[in-house]
């Protein structure tokens, strides 16, 4: 098993460093999206006293050149600080800190999907928009083999990993438990998590969270998991599908609804709202993973609990249609509906802004509507 030259470092000696007091002075680590849409980044900088409020933080920069955001010759990028939670790794009182890209110019970077997004939320704020994502995810070693497969072999057919339990079943679970706790002292609204159903595969549940914090709760919880990785020495995947042939994919199960739809019978609601889908399916499929629909194509087959990518679909209970109503609600006559299209690398920020462009703005057609003009 393949792990990083880092984890091996003594982790006892890095301890007594940080048992040192730091005075009145705090570290804020900034965390941000980069080029590629998937990848994130950070840095750390020390402030004077502990931020009570996101305005209390300083805007910063880095160099666009090495994110894949700018070119070298104009390389400055802005850092907005938008979200604050506690550092789960040097703990209280120190921060981490999601921020927004803006160029040099202070436009809105390619890759920062939050700004649009914000400015949809804030148009239905009224409906109270809320979402839940299922996050799952692949654990590799750093030769990028599945965490605990046999070097050169695969494991037992799929059918005894999902909620597993047991050495021979459960691939990782220290992983899985310090990323959990590390969300819950953080202030990450993680709401679950369970083993996969293709050995090595994970998966947690973040939500419900309203409008905008939905992006923002998931890129933190998905940074904590990459750090608590790091310390382990291994790597965490959000690839749709990891390993081909007859293994399940990974996906970003996204659950919807809106004041109306939780209401007494919201049913309704929810089934004008899939009827919307049907019609821009081509659309929500383009914004549900960061290459327009390339990397579900390898994931939405039709098999291992997925729709086909080229047709929707809808179904009470049904993990092989593209909307599922689960059962529970089509019996109460109100709830939500689960969006099982979204792959798991995809940017929260656009999922979340797509739901509610066609569901609430009752948007038509292939592209979004501008509504600055």
């Amino acid at each position: 098993m393949a792990t990083s030259a880092s984890s091996k470092l003594n982790k006892a000696v890095k301890q007594q460093y940080l048992n040192l007091p730091q005075g009145d002075k705090v570290q804020a680590m900034y965390i941000w999206v980069d080029g590629s849409g998937e990848g994130l980044r950070c840095k750390t900088r020390t402030l004077d006293s502990e931020p009570k409020t996101i305005e209390e933080l300083p805007e910063w920069n880095f160099d666009g050149s090495s994110t894949y955001q700018s070119e070298g010759s104009n390389s400055d990028m802005f850092l907005i600080p938008v979200a604050m939670f506690r550092d789960p790794f040097r703990r209280d009182p120190n921060k981490l800190v999601l921020c927004e890209v803006l160029k040099y110019n202070r436009k809105t970077a390619e890759t920062n999907l939050r700004h649009s997004c914000k400015q949809i939320m804030s148009m239905v704020e009224n409906n109270h928009p809320w979402f839940g994502m299922e996050q799952e995810y692949t654990l590799l070693g750093t030769d990028g083999h599945p965490f605990g497969w046999p070097s050169n072999g695969f494991p037992g057919p799929q059918g005894p990993y999902y909620c597993g339990v047991g050495a021979d079943r459960a691939y990782g679970r220290d992983i899985v438990e310090a990323h959990y706790r590390a969300c819950l002292y953080a202030g990450v609204q993680i709401c679950g998590t369970n083993a996969e159903v293709m050995p090595a595969q994970w998966e947690f549940q973040v939500g419900p969270c309203e409008g905008i914090n939905m992006g923002d709760h998931l890129w933190v919880a998905r940074f904590i998991l990459h750090r608590v990785c790091e310390d382990f020495g291994v790597i965490v995947s959000f690839d749709p599908k990891p390993i081909s042939g007859n293994w399940n994919g990974a996906g970003c199960h996204t659950n919807f609804s809106t004041k109306e739809m939780r209401e007494d019978g919201g049913l309704k609601i929810i089934e004008e709202s899939i009827e919307r889908l049907a019609k821009r399916h081509s659309y929500h499929i383009r914004a549900y993973d960061p290459k327009g629909g390339l990397d579900n194509a390898r994931r939405l087959t039709g098999h291992h609990e997925t729709s086909n990518i080229d047709e929707f679909s809808a179904g009470v209970a049904n993990r092989g249609a593209s909307i599922r109503i689960p059962r529970s609600v089509g019996q109460d006559k109100k709830g939500y509906f689960e969006d099982r299209r979204p792959s798991a690398n995809c940017d929260p920020y656009i999922v979340t802004e797509a739901l509610v462009r066609t569901c609430l703005l009752k948007e038509e057609g292939e592209e979004p509507t501008d509504y600055s003009k």
